[in-house]
């Protein structure tokens, strides 16, 4: 784990910090194949490629309500009611983000111009799976959807060694409002819902979490069908001052040091005391781990850098833009005002960022690997279209026309110009 101030990182030690992204081009030439092979047999492909990479033949993709029904069985009244609470947080945090369906304004005397706001007809959720269970990404893809309305919603989710969905992932999505539900995972889910087979109609945009090869397929794919954004390994950034405890710092970049090997985990501080306190008790709490071997791994990605003030640490914040930043410091809102880049904002000791994984209501589907500096966390703006809408009284159109003409002409159409001249010109009224 680099421990360094922020003044002596290297040029090396920035580049690793700062250019995390992911290697899709190292596994393009099997995405490529995979996605290749799908658009020409549809389901046999997929039959084909869930053996290779999953261990198992599946026979029918679609999971029918018989084993819904029975995956409800399988999953405790506690786990039910903990997704209860979730479904309805997240869904009440999305409904605060829908837009007026319609609006109308005068943007000139005569000339009332607007915005037509249309949910998607269909969308593809992408549900990690196989291994573990993430029924947590079901609900974070499918509810956003519903709640802007979108008809058809479609969840992939790999199977396991039984051939079966995540019973859990499947109560979920059920929960969640999901429409669909296919075992089936990896590049062959992603190519399935862009392209069609004869079992899975194809879907108008691809949202959802993945490995590399999921995310590869997503871009590669994105003439075809839109998706949400890259996304790549999790990360932390933490902006901490005196007020912080040691034990909730390290205990934040163990949780997210156990997501996986390549996470990273990053401290800020301007308390030199603090960062070496954190220093010991992240090896503290990393040698009893339960996902140790994992977290050893991610630990040595990760970095406790000291600033020189409370603005050095916001400004190299920023320079990241982490996916999680986490703001524990005395006035937590002075420096919220500061930042620019972040996928979602963390405030004060108790708001750690397993509240918005799993039940707080905010989406944990986020931009990594820097992509905070453009993109947006999955939101209910991600599932609409906005369409313009205008309409032109003939007087308002005689006030804009000098502009209309000039401008067309100016660029060269001459036609343009023409079909404003035509509305304006004098005609004799016709009698019958």
């Amino acid at each position: 784990m680099l421990f360094k101030k922020l003044t002596e990182l290297g040029e090396e030690d920035v580049s690793a910090l700062l250019s995390r992204g992911i290697d899709v081009q190292s596994v393009m030439p099997t995405v490529v194949e995979i996605v290749n092979d799908v658009q020409e047999r549809g389901d046999r492909a997929l039959c084909d490629q869930t053996e290779r990479f999953d261990g198992v033949r599946v026979g029918r993709f679609r999971v029918g309500e018989d084993e819904i029904e029975k995956a409800d069985g399988l999953v405790s009244e506690k786990l039910k009611k903990a997704l209860e609470i979730a479904v309805e947080n997240i869904a009440a945090f999305h409904h605060q983000e829908l837009d007026r369906d319609l609006w109308m304004t005068q943007t000139s005397p005569g000339a009332m111009a607007g915005q037509m706001i249309v949910p998607l007809d269909s969308v593809g959720a992408y549900v990690p799976g196989g291994r573990a269970a993430y029924p947590s990404s079901a609900l974070m893809t499918v509810v956003p959807a519903k709640v802007a309305g979108v008809e058809r919603v479609v969840v992939c989710t790999p199977p396991g060694k039984d051939g079966k969905a995540n019973p859990l992932t499947l109560v979920a999505a059920r929960m969640a409002g999901a429409d669909e539900i296919y075992r089936v995972g990896g590049v062959q889910a992603v190519a399935a819902m862009a392209f069609g087979t004869e079992t899975i109609r194809p879907v108008q945009k691809i949202v959802g979490p993945g490995n590399i090869y999921v995310t590869a397929a997503k871009l590669l794919l994105r003439s075809t069908v839109e998706i949400d954004m890259p996304a790549g390994p999790s990360e932390v950034l933490i902006i901490a001052d005196y007020t912080a405890e040691p034990e909730v710092l390290a205990s934040d970049m163990i949780a997210q040091a156990e997501h996986d090997p390549q996470s990273i985990s990053v401290l800020v501080t301007n308390d030199e005391d603090l960062a070496i306190a954190t220093k010991a008790e992240v090896e503290k709490q990393a040698a009893g781990a339960a996902r140790r071997d994992i977290v050893s791994k991610s630990l040595a990605k990760s970095a406790i850098l000291t600033a020189g003030s409370m603005e050095e640490a916001i400004g190299f914040s920023n320079s990241f833009a982490p996916e999680h930043l986490e703001i524990i410091v005395r006035d937590p809102m002075t420096v919220l005002r500061e930042i620019r880049n972040a996928g979602s904002v963390f405030l004060g000791p108790y708001t750690p960022v397993a509240a918005a994984d799993y039940a707080s209501g905010t989406n944990h589907v986020l931009p990594t690997s820097g992509y905070a500096r453009i993109f947006s966390g999955l939101n209910v703006d991600a599932f609409v279209k906005k369409i313009t809408v205008q309409q032109i009284s003939k007087d308002g159109l005689r006030l804009l026309s000098d502009a209309i003409t000039i401008l067309a002409e100016a660029e060269g159409l001459p036609a343009h110009a023409e079909s404003v001249r035509k509305r304006l010109v004098e005609r004799k009224p016709e009698f019958v």
